[in-house]
Parts: structure tokens; sequence; C-alpha cells
């Protein structure tokens, strides 16, 4: 968590006027830390309703403006769009001359390193990768989530001081992330948080199945735990049927899923898997429990060389 003192942003040199291109669930966030900590923003782009209504809760009497304009008005420009659309978006704007010599150009996507602003580079803008790992409501809860995030964070050498600068005036921590390890990075990031989300998901409904009247209430403690627990002790925190190698036990869970919920029983299978690995490769799971267990997580149907774990299953 950063805990340096924060100076009065009035008596801060060097005050940018900020841009959003995109105000999706991030850029108005990260422009409204940005205006806690003395800077300016000046301009926000969106298309839909939605996006709209969240620049006008987020940045009240920040005019909405195409693009181009954005741009043409801001000194430091927050390019927070989909991934997917960031390449398209930075070489239509570096072609029809919107990007001006010295301006700060700095997108969210997780997936990017710095060299997708090459296009905007060669117009003379200066490039910079700036990811927060946080999910995102698009309420001014996430500004205050900003507090002690880490951005991943990526940039020619000579703006390493001017990016970090940045992300510690959002209230974050940067992270320097290779360009080449971008891919990677993001890859493990969204296999922890937005797996969770489905995970978590699919027990509150298969609780609510069961007959649980505050689902919620009971995973709560349950996941903090099993959370903090992996964060400081990785493998070792395993616990449970598979890393015990409970195997009746699982074939029970198989079972049970298949009539109940049969979507479920890949992701079941997939991590049962995974976690069967990790448990043994550690010492965890006692090698003459692994065969058996493995077995029921292989399903009949896989021995036989069907899918079995797709939805819909219920053999």
């Amino acid at each position: 968590m950063n805990t340096t003192p924060q100076p009065d942003p009035r008596d801060r040199p060097a005050r940018l006027t900020v841009g959003v291109v995109g105000a999706g669930r991030v850029g108005p966030a990260l422009a409204a830390s940005l205006q806690l900590a003395g800077h300016r923003p000046v301009a926000v782009s969106a298309v839909s309703d939605a996006s709209r209504r969240r620049a006008g809760q987020m940045l009240p009497d920040v005019p909405v403006v195409p693009p181009a304009e954005v741009l043409e008005r801001s000194e430091l420009v927050l390019l927070t769009v989909p991934d997917d659309a960031l390449p398209e978006l930075v070489a239509g704007l570096a072609e029809t001359g919107a990007v001006r010599p010295g301006q700060l150009l700095a997108h969210t996507s997780g997936r990017y390193g710095a060299k997708v602003l090459d296009p905007a580079l060669r117009a003379g803008a200066l490039p910079l990768a700036l990811h927060p790992a946080m999910t995102f409501t698009g309420t001014p809860v996430d500004v205050q989530r900003l507090a002690g995030c880490s951005f991943g964070v990526t940039a020619p050498d000579e703006l390493r001081l001017a990016a970090e600068a940045l992300v510690i005036e959002m209230g974050g921590e940067p992270e320097w992330i290779a360009e080449e390890n971008r891919p990677l990075y993001h890859a493990a990031l969204a296999l922890g948080a937005n797996h969770l989300v489905t995970l978590v998901a699919q027990s509150l409904e298969l609780l609510r199945t069961a007959g649980v009247g505050a689902p919620d209430r009971m995973l709560g403690p349950l996941l903090g735990a099993a959370l903090d627990n992996a964060l400081r002790s990785g493998d070792a925190a395993l616990t449970g049927p598979v890393a015990r190698g409970d195997a009746g036990t699982v074939a029970a869970h198989v079972a049970e899923l298949r009539e109940h919920a049969p979507g479920t029983v890949a992701g079941y299978l997939a991590m049962a898997r995974a976690t069967a690995d990790r448990a043994l490769a550690h010492g965890l799971l006692k090698p003459e429990l692994a065969e058996p267990l493995l077995g029921v997580l292989a399903g009949p149907s896989d021995a036989a060389g069907g899918t079995g774990d797709t939805p819909g299953d219920t053999t």
C-alpha cells in the first residue's frame, strides 16, 4: 500500500490537462483520481448512453466530445477502450493527425505494452502503458479502490519515471512489466480474477439449489480465508477432497453436478484435475490415492473417448 505522504495538489508543478477516449468503467475512474491529484480533466469521448451517464457521474462538467477533439484539448490522453479496438484506434488517430508531438498517450490495456502505440510515437507522442490490476464497477467506489492498486507499467526507459509518477498520483503502486511479458501478465490476471467470478457465481447458484438461504453469507468468510491462505502460502494452502485424495467424495460431487447443474461439470473436472496435479507435485496428495482420484476425474465418457463433461451431458 502506498503510504508516502502526498503534497497539496496546488503545490505541485506540471499539472496536466487530461482527456479520456472511451468512457467505459476504467477511464473516468482514472481521470477522477488524477483530478484529485491536481490534474484537470478537460474532455471525454463517449458513444453509448451508458458511457455518457458514467462520464457525467464520474467527471461532472467535463464536456463529451469526439476522440480527435479530446486529443486536441489534452496534454495527457487516456485511451481506455477494449483491447481488440486499441490498435485500430491508435492507427486512426495517428493517420488523421490528431496526435501532437510531446503529447502523453497512455493506454490501459493489460494485453499490450507500449509497442501498440508505435503509430502515435512516430507522430511524436510519448507512449505509456498503465494497466490497473483491478476490477471496475463504473461508479465512484472505483476511485477509492485505486489506493494501493498495482499497475502493470510499460514504457520507454526515458518515460519510466513519468509513468511511475502518474501511477503513484492515482494512488497506485507501479509494477514494471517487460513488453514481451505483457500477454502472460494479462493472462495471469484474467485466470485469477475473471475465472474467480465465474466460480463464485456457480457456487452461489449451487448453494441456493441445495436450499441455503444466504449463500453469500456462507461463502464470504470461507472464500476470504481461502484467498488469504493462498496469497500467503501458495499451494501449501490446498485443502479439500481432491488434495486429500477422497475419490469417493469427488465421485459423489460429479454425480450431483451432472444431475442438478450439468453446465458446471466441465469446470469442476478441469479445476479438480489441476488441483490434483498441484497437490501431487507438492507432496500434499499421496501417490497411492492419486490413481483412483484421477480415474474419477477422467470420467466414464472420457475413458471411452467422449467428452463427458460438456454442458447437458447427464450420463
